[in-house]
């Protein structure tokens, strides 16, 4: 697959966006490449990305962070001491030393060698994701949660007029309550006090007052407890909700989850989960 690379930063400004509305719609069912397909390939690559989709996935996951000089750049750490063999803060480096970064170092064999490092990887910039997959549909986790930091985000989306096709997740409330506050007019995921609302909120309450977003997105199992529950699902789809769990690698857990009424599956192994749901 060919990749394009953008040219970086989109600058767009936020006035006039429209206003956030919630759209209750039958969701389909999406398997996503979790921070690409990551099993095989180095996280957060435009290479992972490729091949989550080569698989069969449907919509590619992902995590962003901002660096020093305002970059949105595809990263889950707060530094690259685990993928990239060095232990330098994201929002203390500006894009350009980011890029000098390998993420070969995020991938290890069970030998513990290595065979990533050093093969040309870098980490991408937002931009140049929806840039070299502009059919693609996103799921993106926003790991900086100050006003600066969510605010670019929203302009890189709607700079590639890409709002129908990405949705905006926080584990962060105030960042979700910000993307509504900036008329982010694409589809949200809950924060974490909205998860807990709709896990817990009684079917009648929730349905009267239903969360200001598209997505409840939870692990299957948390503490002990059973997530992907009949009712629990049906809860949720009561008040608008799709819903999505993480991180599903285990081809007869992820049968079990769309048998249960699961609307997706976040995998790091779209090879293995593809053919068994499908």
């Amino acid at each position: 697959m060919g990749l394009a690379r953008g040219s970086g930063p989109v600058h767009v400004p936020l006035a006039g966006l429209t206003s956030y509305h919630r759209r209750v719609t039958a969701s389909p069912f999406r398997i996503y490449a979790h921070r690409g397909a990551c099993a095989e390939v180095p996280e957060n690559t435009l290479e992972a990305f490729a091949r989550g989709l080569e698989r069969g996935a449907d919509a590619i996951e992902t995590d962003v962070r901002l660096t020093r000089d305002g970059a949105v750049v595809v990263f889950h750490d707060p530094t690259g001491a685990r993928t990239c063999g060095t232990g330098a803060a994201v929002a203390r480096a500006d894009l350009a030393a980011v890029r000098r970064w390998d993420p070969g170092y995020a991938l290890t064999g069970a030998d513990g060698a290595q065979p990533w490092v050093g093969r040309g990887l870098r980490v991408p910039t937002l931009d140049e994701a929806l840039a070299a997959f502009p059919d693609a549909r996103f799921n993106v986790d926003i790991k900086d949660h100050d006003r600066r930091a969510v605010r670019r985000v929203v302009e890189v989306v709607l700079g590639h007029r890409a709002a129908a096709r990405v949705l905006l997740t926080s584990v962060d409330d105030r960042t979700v309550r910000r993307l509504r506050w900036l008329g982010y007019p694409g589809d949200t995921g809950l924060g974490g006090a909205g998860v807990l609302w709709a896990l817990c909120a009684p079917r009648a309450l929730l349905r009267r007052t239903p969360p200001r977003a598209r997505a409840l997105q939870i692990p299957d199992v948390f503490r002990g407890v059973d997530l992907a529950r009949p009712s629990l699902i049906a809860k949720a789809h009561a008040a608008g909700l799709r819903v999505d769990y993480w991180t599903v690698n285990d081809p007869a857990r992820a049968r079990e989850l769309v048998a249960a009424g699961a609307d997706g599956i976040m995998t790091d192994d779209p090879r293995a989960i593809v053919p068994a749901v499908r």
